[in-house]
Order: C-alpha cells, then sequence, then structure tokens
C-alpha cells in the first residue's frame, strides 16, 4: 500500500531539505553564512523555473489572443520579479568579510553559469550564440537552453498577437530568425505608437510588457548593486567579470516599447 499523501510527501520534503551541503563543512564546522547563500541561490532557481513555466504559457495565451489571461500572466511574472529583487535584501545582510570566509570553497562556481537564467534571457530575445562557450557538453540543462535558443522569444509572439489583432506586422518581423538578438524596429515602433493612440486594450497588453521589462532591470540592477557590495570590483566566483560585466546587462529587452515614449 502506498504511503498516505501528506504535507511533507507532497512537497518532497525529505529531498528538498537535504540538498543544503555547506562546502566549507569539510574541514570542520561550516561558516555559518554559507547555508543562507545556498538556499537564496537554489530559491532563485525555484523561481526561474517557475518562471520560464510562465513565459511558455504566455507566449501560448498571446498566440491564441487570450488578452485577459495573457495580461493577468504578465502582472504574476512581474510579482515574482518583485520577489526575487527582495531576496536581494537577504543577501546584503552577509558583509563581505562574511561572504569570504568561505567564497574559495565555491572554487569555479558562480551564478554567471545559471542555465535556467540564460533560459529566461534567450525567452525575453537577449540571444547570444558565443554564451555556449562557456558551458562544458554535460552542464546540467545545456540540452534544454540549446532548444530555447532556437525557440521564438517572447517579443515574437506579442509581434503575432499584434497581428491578430489586426495590425500590420511586417512579414519581415513574423518570420525573422529567431536565433538573433532582438533589434530595435521603425516599423513596429510605428505600430506601437498607432496602438498607443487609438487601442485601449492591447495598449494595456504593451505596458504589461514594460511593466514586466522594468522588473528585469530592476533586478539586474540590485544584483549589480549586490555583487559591488559584496567584492567590489574583484572578478566574480571562478574568474567569472563580476561586476563590471553585470553592469553592462542593464539595457530593455524590448527596445522598441521603449524607443516610442518621447514620440507619444
Amino acid at each position: 500500500m502506498s504511503e498516505a499523501l501528506n504535507y511533507s510527501t507532497y512537497l518532497r520534503l525529505d529531498g528538498l531539505l537535504r540538498q543544503q551541503s555547506p562546502r566549507s563543512a569539510t574541514e570542520g564546522a561550516p561558516e555559518h553564512d554559507e547555508l543562507l547563500f545556498i538556499v537564496i541561490h537554489q530559491v532563485y532557481e525555484l523561481w526561474f523555473k517557475q518562471m520560464l513555466h510562465e513565459f511558455d504559457y504566455l507566449c501560448t495565451l498571446l498566440r491564441q489572443n487570450q488578452r485577459a489571461r495573457a495580461n493577468h500572466t504578465l502582472l504574476r511574472l512581474r510579482t515574482i520579479l518583485k520577489t526575487i529583487v527582495g531576496q536581494v535584501d537577504i543577501l546584503e545582510t552577509m558583509t563581505p568579510l562574511e561572504f569570504n570566509a568561505f567564497r574559495a570553497y565555491l572554487e569555479s562556481g558562480s551564478g554567471f553559469q545559471s542555465v535556467q537564467f540564460r533560459e529566461i534571457e534567450f525567452m525575453l530575445g537577449y540571444k547570444r550564440a558565443n554564451m555556449f562557450k562557456h558551458y562544458p557538453p554535460d552542464t546540467f540543462g545545456l540540452e534544454r537552453l540549446r532548444c530555447r535558443f532556437e525557440q521564438p522569444t517572447l517579443w515574437d509572439a506579442f509581434l503575432a498577437f499584434l497581428a491578430l489583432n489586426g495590425y500590420p506586422v511586417p512579414v519581415v518581423q513574423l518570420t525573422r530568425d529567431v536565433t538573433q538578438p532582438l533589434a530595435a524596429s521603425a516599423e513596429v515602433q510605428a505600430l506601437l505608437i498607432d496602438v498607443y493612440r487609438n487601442d485601449a486594450a492591447v495598449r494595456g497588453v504593451c505596458e504589461h510588457l514594460v511593466d514586466l521589462d522594468e522588473g528585469c532591470m530592476e533586478w539586474r540592477y540590485r544584483h549589480v548593486k549586490m555583487v559591488e557590495r559584496t567584492i567590489g570590483g574583484k572578478p566574480g566566483t571562478g574568474g567569472s567579470p563580476g561586476a563590471a560585466y553585470l553592469v553592462a546587462t542593464l539595457r530593455p529587452f524590448f527596445p522598441d516599447l521603449w524607443e516610442i515614449r518621447s514620440r507619444l
């Protein structure tokens, strides 16, 4: 007879709570703050998983012209972003000395290597084939990342949504090479200006996309400041670029929605 389902077995807590193993414990008592560092980053990965789940659903909704449900999902994604930004506050309770007490145990491990975060970037149109050189062939999730690289982005689903709502999206945009990073389009911007001036319903979806984009930039900004606060200008763990690289990523994913602001 199978075990009766309860809170613990449903959430598989026995396995989940065994996944935090501070490496500093191999040389005696573990450094106090390493557990916090592990828990925060594992929670980030769980939220990334949920965000990817929501992004895939959102793309389906947009392509089915389910505007109300798409808006609801965009709101959920924005709320998740606010939650992961809030987790930075917890990380910032750890001083540079407390982080350095266990930093060497991380060896070559770095948040730069998060496959799921790269998936999110690819989903939002920030695709770079050269990112794959940073991952050994046996990296967990690498095949999933390759598939994500080949798939249409959220912006492609949004363009399909515009077309479903009667807007003459240029064919070159609807059939673009989805492995290329998004670039601003004067033709799409002209359509968006029309949307903003004359179509409140579709404009609402646009504004939710701006909220999402702003939330992503907020997350990046807080991440940059947290890294600078913790390690200053030093290279990141494992030789990653550290704060200098993160500063360069402070850019919008959806440039067309930002470019039109000065023309409305």
